[in-house]
């Protein structure tokens, strides 16, 4: 079939590569002038199925009481006269439930565990770098309660399959040892040894070039207007590049465009449960004698991650729902800073640190939304919030299997209608 991908963050080009491996004929279109330069750009840097845990969990309204009227919380809402934040809010706390929450993690281990495995054979049949290691993920805490929820979801995570571990102090110092100025500060931690860390964006941008190597045709610097439908089928899409628009047209259509899904698909009568969750990040430039972390880290009170990224120490988190503004808010920057400081205060740099924010396409489960839409030739691969990099490579294994007609492997609610 002729397919037409939308967007070129690491969801849509994993997507164009697994479809044009199953021989599909493949255009992907991206308003940016390379893959992989949106929210793919500069995220936190790990292959975490670890991070399963959602957002929306029984623990996490206290939280927010207590962030309430913080600039610089972890999670940050900002109340808006938008419908759809309101819709999307109101949701949210439906899938805090207990049982939801536990079904959400379940479904979210078996896609993410099926994609690293997909990615380290990608990996290793078109022998990327991307400056990634495979030395796992610790998880901090500094707070004894938070630490005593972490070890209820680690049992529930080892209960579907994934090896996350609860360590004491001695441990995670022994795992890290760049750690051991903060050891004061530390209660504990759980280990997940068989996650990764890497650059997202050098991934996206060698595996797009083995895409157009593959015959994928990758239409840059077009922006894509909207969709034309006709009856229970999409009839092309209306794009332009500056020039005249133009209706490309396809036998099915693939919408890979993270937070600018929901805006895409809204006019057509398709309302999906995506918004924006700008996240941050800081990557900082290493000295050769660095004292930088090489185990990629979760701070999970603050919600904060640190990849090694080879001579680059990336620090990234946290969630801003302000709508689709990507304005960099200093404050919540400097936080990521000061936070780094207090970890690693031997940490040693040169230059300035490059400030980055991005917005993570979420739903309120933390579930993505993979499959085909109620038109038939219209597919979703959305919706994976901070897990982008993490389920990009399974998602689009899994999705090219469904529209090649054929039933993917993980125990997932994948979409059918």
């Amino acid at each position: 079939m002729r397919v037409l991908v939308l967007g070129a963050g690491v969801v849509g080009t994993t997507s164009a590569w697994y479809l044009a491996r199953a021989g599909h004929q493949v255009t992907v279109v991206d308003r940016q002038p390379v893959a992989g330069n949106e929210t793919s750009f500069a995220n936190g840097g790990q292959i975490s199925v670890s991070h399963a845990e959602p957002w929306a969990n029984p623990h996490v309204l206290p939280r927010v009481l207590k962030w309430l009227g913080r600039e610089d919380a972890p999670l940050l809402w900002r109340w808006r006269a938008d419908p759809a934040q309101l819709a999307w809010g109101l949701r949210f706390l439906v899938e805090c439930l207990p049982g939801r929450t536990r079904r959400n993690i379940a479904a979210i281990i078996s896609l993410a565990l099926y994609s690293r495995r997909c990615l380290q054979a990608l990996r290793t049949e078109l022998n990327l770098h991307y400056d990634h290691l495979e030395r796992g993920i610790l998880h901090l805490y500094t707070d004894p309660k938070e630490l005593a929820q972490a070890e209820q979801a680690a049992r529930l995570m080892r209960q579907f399959g994934l090896d996350r571990d609860t360590v004491d102090v001695d441990r995670c110092l022994e795992l890290e040892p760049a750690l051991a100025d903060a050891r004061h500060l530390l209660v504990g931690g759980d280990y997940t040894r068989s996650d990764e860390s890497g650059d997202a964006h050098q991934f996206t941008r060698a595996l797009a070039e083995h895409a157009r190597a593959a015959g994928v045709d990758f239409r840059y610097g077009t922006t894509i207007e909207r969709l034309a439908a006709a009856g229970s089928k999409v009839a092309g899409v209306v794009v332009h590049n500056g020039k005249e628009p133009e209706l490309l047209t396809a036998d099915a259509y693939v919408v890979a465009l993270g937070s600018y899904s929901s805006l895409l698909l809204r006019p057509i009568g398709l309302d999906i449960p995506v918004f924006p969750a700008k996240g941050y990040s800081v990557t900082l430039p290493l000295a050769e004698a660095s004292g930088a972390p090489s185990v990629s880290l979760t701070d999970d009170e603050r919600k904060l991650v640190f990849s090694r990224l080879g001579n680059r120490l990336r620090i990234a988190g946290t969630a801003e729902f302000t709508g689709y503004n990507l304005d960099l808010n200093p404050v919540r920057c400097q936080s990521l800073i000061e936070r780094t400081r207090q970890l690693f205060p031997r940490l040693q740099t040169v230059g300035e640190p490059a400030l980055w924010c991005g917005l993570r396409p979420a739903t309120p489960s933390n579930v993505p939304l993979i499959g085909r839409s109620r038109l038939s030739n219209l597919w979703l691969n959305t919706g994976h919030g901070t897990l982008g990099w993490t389920m990009s490579c399974g998602s689009a294994a899994a999705l090219a299997e469904m529209i090649s007609g054929t039933r993917p492997d993980p125990d997932f609610p994948f979409l059918t209608c």
